[in-house]
C-alpha cells in the first residue's frame, strides 16, 4: 500500500499529458487542458476592458488600413475560423507592437506603422497573431501553466526517489525548462503560419522577414539576450522568414492571378 501512495503525486501531476493533446496545424501534439469557450470569454473580456481605457486610435484611416489588411487574411484562415468575428482596433501606442486575444481579438499599436511600412509588412504581423490564435496558443500556455502547478505540488509532497524522478521530468526548473521554450517554440510556430497565410492572401511573404529587418533596426540595443527571451532572435527569425520566403512566392503568385491581389492603404 505505500509504494501505490507514494506513486501517487507523480500519476496525478503528469496524467494529464497523456489524456488532453490536441494538434497545431504545423502537425505539432500540444497540451490542452482548458475549454475553448472559456478561453474565448477570458479574450473577449480582456479585450472590452482595452476597448474602454481610452487607448483606441481616433483615425479611421489607420483603422480602415489595418481592417482591410485583416479581411484579406481571414479569407485564407481555416474554415472555423473565418466563421467567427474578428475583431482588430488600433491602440495609440508608440510602441511597435501587436497583440492577440483568444476570440479573434487583435490590437495593432500606432507604433507599429513605423516599421510596417506597406500593406505586405502589416500582412506579416497581423497573419503572425493570428497564427496564435489559430493554433490556440493561449489555451496551450494556459494549460502549460496548470500542469506546472499540479507538478510543483507533486515535487513538495515526494521524498528520495521520487522527487529526483519529477526534476527530470520538469526539465532545469518550472520557468526556464517548461514554460519559455514553449514561448518561443509558440513564436517560431505563429511565424511560419503568418507567412504561409500572408502568401495564401495575395500579400508578398517577402515582407515577412523586411518587418523583422525594420524591427531589429527600430529597438536595436534594448531587447533582451535570445536565450533568455520569450520569443526567438531577430536576425535568426529574419533569416528564417527569409529562407522560407522563395517557397511561398508561387502560393503569392496564384493567389494573385486568382484575384487576390489586397490593395490596402
Amino acid at each position: 500500500m505505500r509504494a501505490i501512495r507514494s506513486s501517487f503525486p507523480i500519476a496525478l501531476a503528469f496524467a494529464a499529458l497523456a489524456t488532453a493533446c490536441a494538434t497545431t496545424p504545423t502537425g505539432r501534439s500540444q497540451l490542452m487542458l482548458v475549454d475553448e469557450a472559456a478561453m474565448d470569454r477570458m479574450g473577449a473580456s480582456a479585450f472590452d476592458q482595452i476597448k474602454s481605457s481610452g487607448r483606441l486610435a481616433n483615425d479611421p484611416a489607420a483603422n480602415r488600413y489595418v481592417r482591410c489588411v485583416a479581411d484579406a487574411l481571414v479569407k485564407v484562415l481555416p474554415a472555423n475560423e473565418r466563421q467567427q468575428r474578428w475583431e482588430i482596433v488600433v491602440i495609440q501606442d508608440d510602441s511597435p507592437n501587436a497583440f492577440a486575444l483568444p476570440g479573434g481579438k487583435v490590437g495593432v499599436h500606432t507604433g507599429l506603422f513605423k516599421v510596417a511600412t506597406n500593406q505586405d509588412e502589416l500582412a506579416a504581423v497581423i497573419g503572425h497573431e493570428m497564427g496564435h490564435m489559430v493554433s490556440r496558443h493561449a489555451a496551450e500556455r494556459v494549460s502549460q501553466r496548470y500542469a506546472t502547478e499540479a507538478a510543483m505540488q507533486a515535487l513538495n509532497s515526494a521524498t528520495g526517489g521520487e522527487r529526483q524522478q519529477l526534476l527530470g521530468l520538469l526539465g532545469v526548473g518550472a520557468q526556464a525548462g517548461v514554460l519559455l521554450p514553449f514561448s518561443r517554440q509558440h513564436e517560431v510556430e505563429a511565424d511560419v503560419l503568418g507567412q504561409r497565410y500572408m502568401a495564401q492572401a495575395g500579400f508578398n511573404p517577402q515582407g515577412a522577414p523586411a518587418v523583422w529587418e525594420n524591427m531589429i533596426r527600430a529597438t536595436s540595443g534594448s531587447r533582451p539576450p535570445a536565450w533568455l527571451s520569450t520569443h526567438p532572435d531577430p536576425a535568426s527569425r529574419v533569416q528564417s522568414l527569409r529562407a522560407s520566403a522563395p517557397g511561398l512566392m508561387p502560393t503569392y503568385q496564384q493567389a494573385r492571378a486568382a484575384g487576390r491581389a489586397p490593395n490596402c492603404r
